[in-house]
């Protein structure tokens, strides 16, 4: 039961559909249960919910996709925060795609292994110290997410923030990221000239999430 937190995180972060929508009172059923998200976590992560179900499915679609996919300081796919389009970004998908076979994962035709939903449906099926361990290891990649989203005062900066915490890292204090109103792209310019993962190498668990 402790790990479907991570099946919901997964759902809350996946594009807004009819059908995700219709599963938002059990995914918030199971982050009041969960002993791994604190009080304040699960204040933020139950308004996210509450956001995602709201008003018209459409703007619901609109907010997401302006959020994820206008620009990588914003992307879910990770390994465009270590790598970007590189050669290297191709390696380390394998090595990630061979973990996931190895533990009897299967990716549909259609999904990336560095899709932060994907990771996140993945460490659902896994044991706890695996999932800590996989989470500590991009621990900074979910820091520029949640400070990115915090930025543009996003409520899915939620669930990054929790994932830190489950992490053994700290959350992020909102009052700290000063708040931007530019487009996505401004956001990428801005993270290109400071990379916080230059010291995070492929090995290990970091070349796996």
């Amino acid at each position: 039961m402790a790990m479907l937190i991570f099946k919901a995180f997964s759902a809350l972060l996946s594009y807004p559909s009819a059908e995700m929508r219709q599963a938002l009172p059990e995914i918030a059923g199971v982050i009041r249960a969960s002993k791994l998200v604190g009080p304040a976590e699960r204040k933020a992560l139950l308004a996210l919910v509450a956001e995602i179900g709201e008003g018209d499915l459409l703007v619901a679609e609109e907010r997401y996709v302006d959020l994820f996919d206008r620009g990588r300081a914003l992307s879910l796919h990770l390994f465009e925060h270590l790598h970007g389009d590189g050669r290297d970004r191709g390696a380390a998908m394998v090595e990630l795609k061979a973990l996931y076979a190895g533990a009897g994962f299967e990716l549909t035709a259609s999904e990336l292994p560095d899709y932060l939903p994907v990771v996140l449906e993945y460490l659902s099926q896994r044991d706890m110290a695996e999932a800590r361990d996989m989470l500590a290891d991009c621990a900074k990649i979910l820091a520029s997410i949640a400070r990115s989203l915090l930025a543009r005062q996003s409520r899915y900066a939620a669930v990054p923030q929790a994932l830190l915490v489950i992490a053994g890292e700290k959350p992020l204090e909102a009052v700290d990221v000063k708040p931007v109103r530019e487009p996505a792209d401004m956001l990428d310019r801005d993270w290109a000239e400071r990379p916080a993962f230059a010291d995070a190498g492929p090995s290990g668990g970091g070349s796996t999430a």
